[in-house]
Formats: structure tokens, sequence, C-alpha cells
């Protein structure tokens, strides 16, 4: 195995099995063109699989169900590394995951602050929805879904209710993230938010 290659494989092991990943994870450790090539080689050895164009997974194994297909968020995750784009739960999801909402999303949708598209990988299909809401650099899961859930609900649909559910379901990092975060949001959703903080901290 080339030099190249047992970098890849180090890295890659490292994340553990399941992890989803594209070449753009290990451009720091040369030409994409070598990634490439090292990529290639590690598919034909076995040791790690392509499910679609540009991604690749090293597989979970199961004893009795072989080679597992990985979740759909892992692959939505590795697209947007791929593309850049910041990716969140999608509205819906989001507002389950806060328990505003007890639907439970029929299919994998994640809000993105690139274009909308479904991506099919290893059998899934992921759907990409452009956010109208901001998606949060550098924040928390928890801050993402809260500014989400809000778009999804609507400024009519936030009540007293909603905002003292949301200030008992994140903690006080993602709440500096939020209100780090307001001049970027629709002013009555920034207005929710001290809301909530005020809930959140009373």
């Amino acid at each position: 195995m080339s030099a190249m290659a047992d970098k890849i494989m180090k890295r890659v092991r490292g994340k553990g099995r399941g992890w989803v990943f594209t070449p753009k994870h290990f451009i720091d450790f040369g030409s994409r063109g070598s990634v490439d090539v090292a990529i290639s080689r590690l598919v034909k050895s076995g040791l790690i699989r392509r499910l679609g164009r540009g991604l690749y997974d090293y597989p979970r194994q199961h004893d009795r169900l072989g080679v597992l297909t990985p979740d759909s968020a892992t692959i939505a995750d590795a697209i947007a590394t791929r593309t850049g784009d910041k990716l969140a739960p999608s509205g819906a999801a989001a507002a389950n995951k806060l328990g505003l909402s007890t639907q439970v999303p029929a299919r994998a949708s994640f809000a993105t602050s690139g274009r909308s598209r479904v991506a099919k990988a290893a059998g899934r299909s992921v759907t990409l929805r452009h956010s109208r809401a901001p998606v949060l650099d550098h924040a928390s899961d928890t801050a993402n879904a809260v500014v989400q859930a809000l778009a999804q609900l609507g400024k009519a649909q936030v009540d007293t209710d909603v905002i003292h559910r949301l200030a008992t379901r994140i903690d006080d990092r993602a709440l500096k993230q939020l209100l780090k975060a307001r001049p970027s949001m629709p002013g009555w959703m920034g207005d929710v938010i001290l809301k909530i903080g005020s809930a959140h901290n009373g």
C-alpha cells in the first residue's frame, strides 16, 4: 500500500466504522489526483466502499446482516463537506427533536445553505432543501434545530408555550450561539430568541 493510502486509512480508522467521506476530507495530505488514486486502490482492495459519485465509507459490519448501509445523517454530512454547504436538521425533524411536534418525517431531509437537491447513495435518498432561515456556522445541532423549528412553525405559531418548551430544551452553549446569530435572522425570530433566553435564565 502506498504512503498516501496508509495515511488515508489511518484517518479513516480513526473516525471509525460507519464514517462516510469524500476525497476532500484528505486534501491536506497532497494533490487531489494523488488522493483520488489512493482512494481508488483502497476501494479495489476492499478496505473501503464506494457509495456513489465521490462518496465512500468505512462500512460497519454486523455478525448476521453483514455489511450495513450508512445512516442518512452521515451521508448528508459528507455531501455538505464536499460542496462546502452548511447543514442543519430539516424544520420538521427539528420540531420533532425539540418536542414541538409528534410528527416524524417519513423521509430523511435536511436544511442546507446550498441548493435544493436529492442525493442518492448506498440505496438511500437524502433530500437537501435550501433553507430560507440561516444555517448557523460552527453552532451546535441544538442551536440550528431551534432556528429551523422556528422557521417551520412561522411567526404566528410561536406562542408562550413554544418559547418555554424551547427554553427547557437548550443549554447555555446553544443559547449563547443563538444570541450571537440574531443579526442574521429575521427580526421576529431574533425577538423570539431573546424571549427564549429570558425564559431559560429565569
